[in-house]
């Protein structure tokens, strides 16, 4: 498929958001293209199911590099449910949030109209797919060290041991510590029923010290307890 100048525009935004300039844009075309929109096509065009499954290697690759050469004494069952939670689907759904992916996918008519671009597997797997781009376009090292930047957050969780909690639990640990209270509040929710999108305040003795945004009210108040924790400097 041939990309279209508009397209090409809208991808070197993309490009800066990623913090990434592509050799061959048409491979981070490919890892925005969903197979739904590929069958909805008139003609021949690639999706982006064969990047994800790279990208999903060189995200393994990296991340068990990472925790094998940072975490001398970490036994191996230990460092596979680290791994498992630094390059999970929330993880990378949120990653792909951030960077706004969600706007630039091309997806069938039925995805588009269903909320796709807000699902959490297709965004996750679109940031796979990405990674994925990124190793073919630019090499291991670029893609590895883009992954560690990307994961910080979630290494640093690891490092600390949160890993293997909520953020919710950690927050509600900290706060009980110091005698105080905390209660999370809607402060919004948006779109149609299939694709909601839920913002939640996370007050501690009755001032807002976290806000955060998912599709589901479960996730928002995860982020929002993650904000207040980044707030605290715990999570540094």
């Amino acid at each position: 498929m041939e990309i279209s100048q508009k397209r090409k525009v809208n991808l070197s935004v993309l490009e800066t958001a990623l913090g990434v300039k592509f050799k061959d844009i048409t491979l981070l075309n490919q890892a925005l293209t969903h197979t739904s929109y590929a069958n909805e096509y008139k003609g021949i065009i690639f999706h982006n199911e064969r990047l994800e499954f790279l990208g999903d290697a060189v995200l393994e690759l990296a991340s068990s590099t990472y925790l094998y050469n940072h975490f001398n004494q970490m036994p191996e069952g230990e460092l596979t449910k680290a791994r498992a939670s630094v390059v999970c689907e929330a993880s990378l759904a949120k990653l792909a949030r951030k960077l706004h992916v969600g706007e630039y996918l091309l997806l069938g008519k039925g995805e588009r109209l269903t909320g796709g671009e807000n699902r959490s597997s297709i965004l996750a797997d679109a940031f796979e797919s990405i990674i994925g781009a990124i190793y073919l376009d630019q090499g291991w090292n670029t893609a590895y060290n883009y992954v560690l930047d990307k994961l910080n957050e979630e290494f640093i969780a690891v490092e600390h041991g949160y890993n293997l909690k909520d953020y919710k639990t950690i927050l509600q640990e900290v706060v009980q510590g110091k005698g105080q209270h905390v209660e999370y509040k809607l402060l919004s929710e948006e779109g149609p029923d299939h694709a909601k999108i839920f913002e939640f305040a996370v007050e501690v003795n009755g001032k807002i010290d976290g806000v955060g945004k998912g599709t589901t009210k479960k996730e928002a108040e995860q982020h929002a307890a993650f904000a207040a924790l980044k707030k605290y400097g715990i999570e540094k």
